[in-house]
């Protein structure tokens, strides 16, 4: 047996994944070691460190192309592009965390235990000024994962992220202080039915290297191109496709979204909505576009059946909901299937306009609704966020600038032109329509006009609807919550009103290497 040869590594390119991995290590031992007085502070500047140190090393690496770890990670333009998006929203969200475990009264994580609800140990976790602090090296761990998961060049070091940036994802969803049981019971539900994707995406990667002997993307692509899709390796794909779809919240693959939405921590619910859907989506585009993308027509029927499935099902059933978090559900269900029309935007060759229009929606996408559930964080009744439709009535006389703010975010998510919303939405309608998929993007047009009235219903609410007596109240956000707010509405006017650098920044990115 000849001797084993250890792969080739650039540390340069590693440097975004040593940042974030190094700080969720360094917070696991923070929290074994550190006094309890001084451990969130500490926590929070771990993190920040870690995110933000790997959103600069990502920027620093632009324009560098390159596979290493043996051919298991590729650092190209689009990798780059959504490791950087998704660090840069990662540290937004730590900071959301931060705000709420600094005031004890408004809280989102508090160390307790499982006690009957209403019981005299329940009034003492509502007060309770302890705060679990784990928090934050298991969002690090997931921030991590959902780099790797972009940037993965194989198999299995895809459902290896895969792993990672899910683990801590069910753990820190039933962390919720108020209303515990529905955060435990989103917790679980996530867990599961999470646990039933991996499985398909393990059984899928096992078909396709049944087929091609081998689970590397490159090696795929060859097989294709030499040897047509057979049976096995459709399967495979397909497989592969519904443990990335669910993921990335599409219908119909979408049932956990709703119900962990509501439960999970609004700061983690933020957290889950703008990254995990950057992360997936990443993977899906390098999947599609670099293992199969020389013979798109295998895939893109079954990508244009889902993309209908999940825009009719996020903009129809999101007109039914009363609760906002609910209601922010089945719009990202929605918009799931508006960025599936761009994928489908592949050209000849992998030379559309699709991969940077998904890009740069993305990137609009996390920030708005990054934003938008900040703002859910501030309007309060006794048992937490006033998350209920209701509550939100005449919103704008009691604190007219978070009325503007969130009817900012709302009309971005419904694509309102000068918005983020519109330029992204516009992008990606225009590469499905350049590709042939018109019809697509007919479906498209009726189903973003059905879910602009569930959003516009909020706007109506909050101005011309009369303020209730025992209305909620409208918290002072701190210095960390306010400095999301203000990064996260300006970048959705930024993109809304002068997209051309960044856009002109993702076409630049949009070039994969295999």
């Amino acid at each position: 047996m000849g001797a084993i040869t250890a792969p080739s590594l650039s540390m340069a390119a590693l440097a975004p994944f040593l940042f974030v991995f190094g700080a969720a290590a360094v917070g696991v031992l923070v929290e074994a070691f550190a006094p309890r007085d001084v451990r969130h502070p500490v926590q929070v500047g771990v993190a920040l460190v870690g995110t933000i140190g790997g959103l600069v090393s990502t920027l620093l690496l632009a324009g560098r192309k390159e596979v290493t770890a043996g051919g298991a990670l590729a650092v190209d333009g689009p990798a780059l592009f959504l490791e950087a998006t998704v660090a840069g929203l990662g540290a937004l969200a730590v900071l959301l965390f931060a705000e709420r475990a600094l005031d004890p009264a408004r809280s989102a994580f508090v160390a307790e235990a499982a006690v009957p609800a209403g019981s005299p140990r329940d009034a003492e976790l509502l007060t309770s000024t302890r705060v679990q602090t784990e928090v934050y090296p298991l969002a690090t761990f997931a921030i991590g994962g959902m780099m790797l998961f972009t940037a993965a060049n194989d198999l299995l070091i895809m459902f290896v992220a895969l792993e990672v940036l899910s683990l801590p994802l069910y753990l820190i969803s039933g962390l919720a202080r108020r209303r515990r049981l529905l955060s435990q019971e989103a917790a679980v539900k996530y867990f599961l039915l999470g646990a039933f994707a991996s499985g398909f995406f393990l059984y899928g990667l096992a078909l396709v290297y049944g087929a091609t002997g081998s689970v590397r993307l490159s090696a795929v692509r060859a097989a294709v191109s030499t040897g047509g899709t057979g049976v096995l390796l459709v399967l495979g794909l397909g497989l592969l496709v519904v443990g990335l779809m669910f993921k990335a919240s599409v219908a119909p693959f979408h049932t956990w979204t709703p119900d962990v939405y509501q439960g999970a921590p609004t700061p983690v619910t933020a957290f889950m909505a703008a990254c995990t859907k950057v992360a997936a989506f990443g993977a899906i585009l390098r999947l599609l576009y670099v293992g199969f993308g020389t013979d798109a027509w295998t895939w893109r029927p079954l990508i244009y059946g889902i993309a209908i499935v999940s825009m009719v099902v996020g903009a129809v059933l999101g007109l039914t909901q009363t609760d906002l978090k609910r209601m922010l559900a089945y719009s990202s269900i929605a918009h799931a299937g508006f960025l599936l029309t761009g994928v489908l935007g592949i050209g000849t060759g992998a030379s559309g306009t699709g991969l940077p229009a998904t890009l740069f929606y993305l990137l609009a996408y996390g920030v708005t609704t990054l934003g938008a559930f900040g703002v859910l964080t501030l309007v309060r009744d006794g048992d937490g966020e006033a998350t209920h439709l209701s509550q939100w009535a005449g919103l704008a006389q009691r604190s007219p600038l978070t009325a503007a703010v969130m009817s900012l975010f709302l009309l971005a998510l419904a694509g309102i032109p000068l918005t983020s919303g519109f330029t992204a939405k516009f992008a990606v309608f225009r590469a499905a329509i350049q590709d042939g998929a018109w019809p697509l993007v007919l479906v498209a047009l009726l189903a973003s006009a059905v879910a602009a009235f569930f959003y516009l219903r909020v706007i109506v609410l909050m101005y011309f609807s009369a303020p209730t007596a025992d209305g909620p109240t409208v918290g002072v956000p701190g210095l960390p919550t306010t400095l999301v707010l203000a990064i996260t509405a300006t970048a959705t006017l930024v993109l809304g009103i002068v997209p051309g650098a960044v856009l002109d920044l993702a076409r630049s990115a949009a070039i994969f290497v295999g």
